[in-house]
């Protein structure tokens, strides 16, 4: 064991509930998968795809639903052949399986008791037909993902769900998922072209196929007369054929698409309407072929409050005539809960309960139709009674794209945020139902009141214009007499939605595990038994996916229901959506910021000492601790803004041995001593070479500790100059300062990144002065990362004073040369400071070296040469900033072509993580470099001097600053150096 290895025990909860939550893992299961399942699938598929640890398990035994059902085992399938063997094995040996992707599902389709498959991590992919008109996409790509391929094109997907960053194509079409703008015409149902899946039986098919129906009825012959027989009974009932096409006229996903067999003429024609929306209990969707549709661009939106939701309600028609896209409902506890969602008007608090409000947008393809368009929404405004409660209310139609923006994410963000703000330690469950467009008032007056009668708070929201509502319900899934409430509501919701309005009891979030028991009450028992037939043809042996959709158990929807255990109170407000996981670097190697907080209430719920206790938190060390790269970019995809990234960094902190945390500080008292000799560390690396340097890095980190002994790579970039270019205070514009790693490590080319800032700067007539005393000062960033509390302190503040000194009491603006740098002393420093220092640090204006080129040097240089190409890395501190935008503006200068990959990420280096655990690093951007490395570029971009090392072990490629490229782009003719190759000439 290394010297200094973390003791475990830091990790260990220190208070927890008096009781073991009655949902809490039983010791017996401490040990993971049990055999022989263990070594059968071991064997079958290889190790590195088979999870069987009891914290592999626990993490995947959440998704977003309010049910919780712990795997036997889960396999990371890599393709097809992955696929077929599972099921095969399932059936060979009668067992269970069922598949996952991102987790999003609100229902429970995303957990099974037996086999777990994850068909995200290798599934994802966009291919571009015609000129966009369709997409051929993996079931593991994110809608954001594939729209921005699509974008290019001019072209988007029909669906549009509000989980569109998270949720993946496979769940969306298994699902039949819709969203804002989809209603029943723009729908997976509607839209797609074909799709490729294997059925339970192995056989593969491509409903693109024109040999498809030939293949299938020699390879299951059976399986076609079924479908026949069943489609033939249907047609041959025309009240049920009546039934079921009236079903269909408003938004349902609940049972089978029966209208799949009205709608199809073969059996691959039937099979492929009836796998939209199965939610895998028929087979795995391995590939669609999506019909897309036009990206109309001019956007014309307004948010109109109304004094009541039924007076909302009542104005959807209106604006659904004049020709809206989008019609979108939220109550009052909906927008006052979406004040934790940054960006939204925090008087929105204040606004009385009974306040409703609705998103209303038209888009067009042209400014013609957009002017028609407002013409007609402003005619329908003169008619409507709407309020103003608080001052950000206008009331208006706006082009604005930001204040477009700011009012899609509040409504996006209606479960997380309103589930955020429910009691600690309660569960969230997310209804959807829909009724004729025409009774929306009346079913949300009925809704209220059916809420009130069984003590629930109103949250309610929904896609108006198709008649389709959602609401919350928070209780205590541990105490029984909340869980009877629940249940006592769902037979009164269910009955009204049915008895009442002939509605849909899941419009679009799929049957699931909650509404099963209540499919004969919305289809009756004939349209019932023929969905049950029909999962025998498909699935005789029942392998797939079982009770999801199906189940004769009248209380199957309260079984599994999962405690939600207090922890930290930074994790406390998650509910599981999974919408941060896409951005975490650790993703695809350990565990994301869902699953850190998932194994962290499953520490809760478990007696101290306890077995399973004990491996979660042997596991959690590594898995969650280590390798998270603590750049806090889930917390900008939470919609509550949870930052699992500090989170993480609290236990780092609790790991920390006094001696560590003390010889932390001593180096940050020391740090000018320390930064000089970590250059001449670096300058004497050049002589001794990589091989030896590895090889001594290699062994030490196995004698100390991984997480404190850097590894080093052949990467690593040759130290920085000594000193730093000679500049004037006297005529400064603003005060530059290197950041420490650049005042360490040198840049590509024979001009440095300081050197570069100085001489454009100067060439725009915006000059700087670098201090004399920069050395030994530091972000702070450096301890904050690892969790050292007192180094951070002592930085912080010394950072603070001596910034506070430079720009003449904030006078100046202080220039930063690296945006994690800009982003630490502008914001991640304020914990730490003294109340004196606060108030210096609010006088400061700390600007990035992106916003300071792009709108204070830009506007006044002239570009003498571009280079044809460039490829950008946008940083994860310039996502925190927002000036990602300035990193494009300033590369559309200096080259031709400029590229940001579609799956550009945080590449996990983190200063020096990505030493620590290179294998982080190669994790989180093997996507980004596979797009970076299939093709040539002249330029590789970036604004970070460690993230750029990152990128250069990622891609082979060499990458380094953007302002070092626009000080080639406008360096004057004469004299001209070159540093990356021959320039091309304007």
């Amino acid at each position: 064991m290394p010297l200094l290895e973390p003791k475990p025990e830091a990790l260990r909860p220190g208070s927890r509930p008096s009781d073991p939550a009655p949902d809490r893992v039983q010791g017996r299961q401490a040990g993971g998968t049990p055999e022989p399942l263990r070594t059968d699938l071991t064997e079958l598929l290889g190790a590195d795809k088979v999870l069987t640890k009891i914290s592999d398990l626990v993490r995947y035994a959440s998704d977003a639903s309010p049910y919780r059902f712990v795997p036997q085992v889960v396999v990371v399938a890599e393709d097809i052949d992955d696929v077929s063997a599972v099921m095969s094995y399932a059936h060979g040996k009668g067992r269970e399986v069922v598949f996952r992707a991102a987790g999003t599902s609100l229902n429970g389709q995303a957990q099974g008791e037996d086999i777990l498959v994850d068909v995200r991590r290798f599934w994802a992919g966009v291919e571009v037909l015609g000129d966009g008109e369709r997409a051929r996409i993996g079931p593991g790509t994110t809608i954001v993902r594939a729209n921005a391929t699509l974008a290019r094109h001019g072209r988007v997907l029909g669906p549009d769900p509000a989980s569109a960053i998270a949720c993946t194509i496979g769940g969306v079409v298994a699902n039949n998922a819709s969203g804002m703008t989809a209603g029943t015409t723009r729908n997976s149902y509607r839209m797609l072209a074909s799709l490729t899946f294997v059925l339970p039986s192995g056989t593969v098919v491509d409903t693109g196929d024109p040999q498809a129906d030939a293949d299938l009825a020699h390879a299951e012959p059976a399986l076609c007369e079924g479908l026949l027989a069943i489609k033939r009974e249907i047609e041959a009932d025309a009240e049920l054929t009546r039934r079921i096409r009236a079903k269909y006229e408003i938004k349902n996903t609940n049972g089978y698409r029966l209208d799949a067999f009205l709608d199809g003429s073969t059996p691959v024609e039937i099979l492929r309407g009836l796998m939209v929306g199965s939610q895998g209990t028929f087979g795995f969707i391995s590939e669609v072929v999506f019909d897309t549709l036009p990206l109309d661009r001019k956007v014309t939106t307004a948010l109109l409050f109304f004094p009541s939701l039924t007076a909302a309600a009542a104005a959807v028609p209106v604006f659904n005539e004049a020709g809206a896209l989008a019609v979108e409902l939220m109550d009052g506890n909906t927008l006052r809960a979406s004040v934790s969602v940054q960006g939204v008007p925090q008087d929105w608090a204040q606004l009385p309960k009974e306040t409703a409000a609705l998103l209303v947008e038209f888009r067009a393809p042209d400014g013609d139709q957009q002017a028609a368009y407002e013409k007609k929404a402003a005619q329908v405004l003169e008619g409507l009674d709407l309020v103003a409660p608080v001052a950000s209310v206008s009331n208006e139609f706006t082009r604005d794209a930001k204040t477009i923006s700011g009012y899609w994410k509040a409504r996006k963000a209606f479960v997380t945020a309103v589930g955020g703000s429910r009691p600690s330690g309660t569960t969230l469950i997310t209804e959807d139902f829909a009724v004729p467009p025409a009774r929306l008032a009346e079913a949300c007056e009925a809704l209220l009141e059916l809420q009130t009668r069984h003590g629930f708070d109103a949250a309610v929201a929904g896609h108006a214009a198709h008649g389709n509502l959602h609401f919350l319900l928070a209780f205590d899934a541990g105490k029984p007499a909340d869980v009877d409430r629940y249940a006592a509501f769902m037979d009164d919701f269910c009955r009204l939605t049915v008895e009442r309005f002939d509605g849909s009891l899941k419009a679009e979030h799929a049957t699931g595990r909650n509404i099963a028991p209540f499919l004969e009450l919305e289809w009756g028992s004939g349209a019932t038994e023929l969905m049950w037939r029909t999962k025998q043809v498909i699935d005789p042996d029942g392998v797939l996916a079982p009770r999801i959709v199906l189940d004769r158990d009248p209380k199957a929807h309260l079984r599994g229901l999962k405690t939600i255990p207090k922890v930290e109170l930074i994790a406390d407000p998650c509910i599981e959506c999974g919408f941060c996981e896409p951005t975490c670097p650790s993703e695809d190697l350990t565990t994301t910021p869902r699953q850190r907080i998932v194994l962290r209430r499953e520490m809760m719920r478990q007696p101290s000492g306890s077995p399973v206790e004990q491996e979660l938190i042997e596991a959690y060390g590594y898995d969650a601790v280590d390798t998270c790269a603590g750049d806090s970019t889930c917390k900008l995809a939470c919609p509550v803004g949870i930052d699992t990234g500090a989170f993480m960094k609290g236990f780092r902190h609790a790991r920390h041995s006094p001696r560590e945390e003390k010889v932390a500080a001593l180096t940050a008292k020391n740090f000018k001593a320390v930064e000089a000799s970590a250059r001449l560390a670096v300058a004497a690396a050049d002589k001794i070479g990589d091989r030896l340097l590895t090889s001594v890095t290699t062994a030490a980190r196995k004698a100390i500790r991984p997480d404190l002994v850097p590894e080093w790579l052949p990467e690593i970039p040759a130290a920085a100059a000594r000193k730093l270019p000679r500049t004037a205070r006297a005529s400064a514009t603003a005060v530059y300062y290197p950041a420490c790693v650049n005042r360490i490590f040198g840049t590509p080319g024979d001009v440095s990144l300081p050197q570069a800032v100085v001489a454009v700067s100067a060439r725009a007539g915006r000059p700087v002065w670098i201090p004399d005393d920069v050395a030994g000062t530091c972000c702070a960033t450096i301890w904050h990362s690892k969790g050292y509390d007192e180094g951070n302190t002592i930085m912080a503040n010394r950072i603070v004073e001596a910034a506070w000194g430079w720009t003449a009491g904030g006078r100046l603006p202080l220039v930063v040369d690296a945006s994690s740098c800009t982003l630490g002393i502008a914001h991640e420093v304020v914990p730490y400071l003294t109340d004196d220092n606060r108030e210096l640090h609010a006088e400061l204006k700390i600007v990035d070296s992106l916003v300071w080129a792009a709108d204070e040097l830009l506007p006044h240089l002239t570009v003498e040469r571009t280079v044809g190409s460039a490829v950008l890395h946008p940083t994860c501190s310039m996502e925190h900033l927002g000036d990602v935008a300035q990193l494009k503006a300033i590369a559309e200068a200096c080259a031709d072509e400029v590229v940001m990959p579609d799956d550009a990420g945080c590449c996990a280096f983190a200063g020096d993580r990505g030493m620590l655990h290179k294998e982080l690093t190669e994790s989180a951007t093997a996507k980004e470099a596979a797009e970076v490395t299939s093709r040539a570029f002249d330029a590789h971009l970036s604004a970070n001097r460690m993230c750029e090392v990152g990128m250069d072990h990622a891609t082979g490629r060499t990458y380094y600053s953007v302002l070092v490229e626009l000080e080639r782009a406008t360096r004057p003719a004469r004299g001209e150096r070159s540093l990356h190759g021959s320039p091309k000439a304007q």
